[in-house]
């Protein structure tokens, strides 16, 4: 059995639509300049006719080709999202038949930390030997659940796909994982319908959001360090969920991690959801700033409250 699971590729894909802060001052009461400062984000991508399995199947072939295996060499597939293409079947199942993949594969719902619920997933099959290569992705489309008329909401969320390949590897990979939730948080962050087939659009509470974020992500990123032996300045980068600038600048201030450490694309994505951290990851790979080699903590938190971090040598 592999000691460790270790990402061997990345990729990512966003939907051509772009829409502004400038766009959304035209429909709502907002401005770039009240939306940049609040949240740091200046514009998002927005499908048209893409499903999520349709951005999940570039982001994967992106991936695949990186680690440079073939789809029918994977043991399994789980994809993260919030915003499924079907009640059933699982979308996973779609993104298999539409790469050609034959292991088994299923969805895995978090909201924003999906992906690191998928990657603590993966990473125990990989180590107990029931796998040996897994493809994991964060896919969403959240622009079908946004109500474009709600300004406290329509400026934050943006669609797009990341995903990476983890194999078994005996030299380094993810070193610590972790996974929590706590249910009671349920109304500051949801979906507000009550029966499935109900059409339902995010709701969210700001404040309380952040103040549960910034807490919660800098204890436990105060816990993996110091579960691993390790401190801050050993880290070569955060690759944070990207939901609000000041959530992530609170969370490197409390464990004293410089910004130009922080990988941030939350000004050109927006909140992507359980797309957010690998788009960020796979964005930083190719320009060349995450090496291999190098110490990565990441780190989500979304509406459940779910949130996990997962400490890596890349």
């Amino acid at each position: 059995m592999s000691k460790f699971a270790r990402i061997i590729g990345t990729g990512s894909y966003l939907p051509p639509e772009i829409v502004t802060n400038n766009d959304l001052s035209k429909t709502i009461d907002t401005s770039d300049e009240w939306i940049s400062s609040r949240t740091g984000i200046k514009q998002r991508h927005i499908v048209s006719t893409e499903t999520t399995c349709d951005l999940a199947q570039i982001a994967a072939e992106n991936a695949l080709e990186m680690a440079g295996i073939k789809s029918t060499e994977l043991d399994l597939i789980i994809l993260a999202t919030t915003t499924p293409d079907k009640i059933f079947p699982a979308t996973a199942t779609l993104l298999q038949t539409a790469i050609g993949a034959t292991c088994p594969a299923f969805d895995l719902q978090a909201v924003c930390a999906g992906f690191i619920f998928a990657l603590t997933t993966a990473e125990q099959y990989i180590k107990t030997g029931a796998a040996e290569k897994v493809l994991v992705i964060g896919s969403e489309t959240l622009s079908r659940i946004v109500d474009w008329n709600d300004r406290s909401t329509a400026i934050l969320f943006g669609d797009g796909a990341g995903a990476v390949v983890l194999s078994g590897s005996n030299e380094g990979g993810i070193l610590h994982s972790k996974i929590l939730s706590d249910g009671k948080y349920l109304s500051a962050l949801q979906v507000n319908n009550n029966y499935i087939n109900q059409t339902g659009f995010i709701q969210m509470s700001g404040n309380e959001v952040f103040k549960i974020a910034v807490s919660s992500l800098s204890t436990l990123a105060e816990e993996t360090l110091k579960s691993c032996g390790m401190t801050a300045e050993q880290l070569d980068w955060m690759v944070p969920h990207q939901a609000n600038i000041r959530i992530i600048v609170a969370i490197a201030k409390r464990i004293k991690t410089p910004l130009d450490k922080v990988i941030i694309t939350l000004d050109k994505h927006g909140n992507t959801s359980a797309a957010s951290i690998p788009l960020a990851l796979d964005v930083a790979v190719r320009d060349g700033r995450i090496q291999k080699g190098q110490t990565l903590l990441l780190e989500g938190i979304g509406a459940g409250f779910s949130w996990g971090s997962v400490l890596l040598k890349f």
